[in-house]
């Protein structure tokens, strides 16, 4: 590999970190509490380096992704209508959707009842800003 390569490789990664590291400062919660929270989502979402689709999409770099837009992922009508009315997932719309994520996006497949304490929801939204976009 030549002296740019390397050096373009060096940038991108320095630019993933920050955006990375920009995301999970928007986050308030605790992530490592967030990953015990997370246990809950585990049987329909993956999070990791090998984070494939399960009942739901993987969760990696959900964070600023647009609903219903995972790649190869076959949402309901309702959440791709969502995304493609514009709904993007942040810490607040992703809250607002573990509340009771059948009142949220109505006619969604997620059957999660759902987190009634907000600081359930903090903490798990911190656990996932902590995965990027692969």
């Amino acid at each position: 590999m030549g002296m740019k390569s390397t050096t373009l490789g060096m940038v991108a990664a320095v630019v993933v970190m920050a955006a990375t590291s920009a995301v999970a400062q928007d986050v308030a919660g605790d992530a490592a509490k967030g990953e015990m929270v997370f246990r809950k989502c585990k049987a329909c979402h993956d999070v990791g380096p090998d984070a494939k689709a399960k009942v739901g999409p993987p969760l990696n770099g959900i964070i600023g992704r647009t609903a219903g837009t995972y790649e190869g992922f076959d949402y309901s009508d309702s959440m791709a209508k969502a995304g493609a009315d514009g709904l993007i997932w942040s810490a607040e719309t992703i809250s607002e959707l573990l509340v009771k994520p059948k009142d949220f996006v109505p006619g969604t497949k997620m059957t999660f009842a759902g987190l009634r304490k907000e600081e359930e929801r903090a903490d798990v939204i911190a656990y996932l800003a902590t995965f990027p976009a692969e």
